[in-house]
């Protein structure tokens, strides 16, 4: 039978809490700690394990991103001109003005197309009709994701973790039940962190199983427990000074439902294909390589690496 997406019919909604977390001012989450304290910015996931992936291709794609847009966006040029690349202010201004280059040349495009397919997902994984407006590719789209994930059962969507051993906090897709075989044909069944991708895959498949690992060991965090406004400046000051008790903290914090931590998967939708493949990610893989990301990161603040050149003493 023809599948009619736009006129799915009502199921019971998977929990999808509030996640919009307070950042501070480099949009890490603020999350107050287990043992109480005052809030502290915690990394974010895909930016903690930024660090195992080799950024070659991505440093020369937005190379050319630039160099492209500033050709259709000359104007960006003139405004460049005489600004002085070491000064702070100035520096500022060059940042946007890259990042208006890159916009224009379409950079950001597959990005918002990759927004709106995760949103589109949503309504598919609610059982809610999705937009009557949505374009026929989308639609396809959304019907390929439909029928490669029915062997999934959404039990969460898009919930916030905190890893507090690594000072990590990050929202994953899903958390979907399947039982069927396993990525060595055994039978399998279980809870695993299932992360939709519309790029390419082809490169950072290690920073992927690194990604799921960390939300397959993170704690569930309510942040309502601690409100705040955060476009009240002088609140939000306030509440970022305060010093919540250990038994305030520790409600906030509430373990997943019994999740594998051996693999996890991947759902790749490549925008604007039709076509939707299931991928299995080793976690073990993902999870050595997080704490490996930890050692790095801890590396980094090492002193004494480099001292003064003396051609004599007194």
């Amino acid at each position: 039978m023809a599948l009619n997406l736009l006129e799915l019919p009502q199921q019971a909604r998977p929990v999808h809490p509030n996640h919009s977390v307070p950042r501070d001012g480099w949009s890490r989450p603020l999350i107050v700690p287990e043992g109480g304290g005052k809030p502290k910015g915690h990394t974010r996931t895909t930016t903690f394990i930024d660090c195992i992936e080799d950024k070659s291709n991505l440093i020369d794609w937005q190379g050319r991103m630039v160099l492209l847009g500033s050709s259709r966006r000359p104007d960006l040029l003139e405004k460049a001109r005489g600004l002085d690349p070491d000064d702070p202010s100035d520096k500022k201004q060059l940042n946007s003005l890259t990042e208006q280059a890159k916009d224009a040349a379409g950079a950001n495009e597959k990005s918002r197309k990759g927004t709106y397919l995760h949103d589109l997902s949503e309504y598919v994984d609610r059982g809610d009709p999705l937009p009557k407006t949505i374009s026929g590719a989308d639609l396809d789209d959304m019907a390929a994701y439909m029928m490669a994930t029915s062997v999934l059962k959404v039990i969460a969507i898009e919930q916030f973790v905190a890893v507090p051993e690594l000072s990590v906090g990050g929202t994953f897709d899903r958390l979907s039940y399947y039982d069927g075989p396993g990525p060595d044909g055994k039978p399998i069944a279980g809870n695993f962190i299932t992360d939709t991708k519309t790029g390419t895959i082809e490169y950072g498949k290690l920073k992927m199983a690194s990604q799921l690992a960390v939300y397959s060991r993170g704690k569930l965090y309510d942040h309502t427990k601690f409100p705040v406004n955060v476009d009240d400046e002088k609140a939000f000051k306030a509440w970022k000074k305060l010093e919540f008790s250990a038994e305030d903290a520790a409600a906030a914090y509430s373990p997943l439902p019994p999740v594998n931590q051996d693999w996890g998967i991947i759902v790749h939708l490549p925008a604007g294909t039709g076509v939707c493949n299931l991928y299995w990610v080793d976690l073990n893989i993902g999870w050595a390589l997080a704490n490996l990301a930890l050692t790095i990161r801890k590396a980094r603040s090492t002193k004494g690496a480099m001292r003064p050149f003396v051609t004599q003493t007194t």
